[in-house]
């Protein structure tokens, strides 16, 4: 099993790489090369700039039984199709019977936002999602290695 992090962007890296370490999983960053950075106890993976390719190429080696780590309700829907188990960065889990609710709210804000109204992004990261996401990775990783 791996953890994989759609890392563009991720305010969770750290956590989740400590939490790696804690039980001894591999965790992998993936991030393009506008956003490239790297972090000790993980492996990173930079691929070329453009729409989407941290997406295509964090599909493209994710594995049943493996965790990712994403705020990309897209993203999300392919993880899950491919038996992963994926958890969004505020601490809670993708699952199949909450995806294509998600999936039709980022449709109807994409349409929104294309006709000129305003959609308000979320506010200021706290320490309670933080925590939140600790958690819920914790419960995780502790349920998959135990299992």
């Amino acid at each position: 099993m791996n953890v994989l992090i759609d890392a563009d962007g991720c305010p969770v890296v750290d956590i989740a790489i400590r939490l790696c370490g804690t039980y001894g999983l591999p965790c992998l960053l993936l991030c393009d090369t506008a956003h490239e950075f790297h972090r000790e106890g993980a492996q990173t993976l930079v691929v070329g700039k453009g729409a989407d390719s941290v997406d295509y190429a964090l599909v493209n080696r994710v594995r049943a039984g493996d965790i990712v780590v994403t705020q990309d309700y897209g993203l999300a829907s392919m993880c899950l199709a491919r038996g992963a188990q994926v958890l969004h960065q505020d601490g809670w889990a993708y699952t199949p019977d909450n995806i294509d609710a998600l999936l039709l709210l980022r449709h109807n804000s994409r349409k929104l936002r294309a006709s000129g109204s305003r959609v308000k992004g979320p506010k200021k990261r706290t320490q309670a999602q933080n925590a939140a996401f600790e958690a819920a990775l914790r419960q995780m990783l502790h349920t998959s290695v135990q299992g």
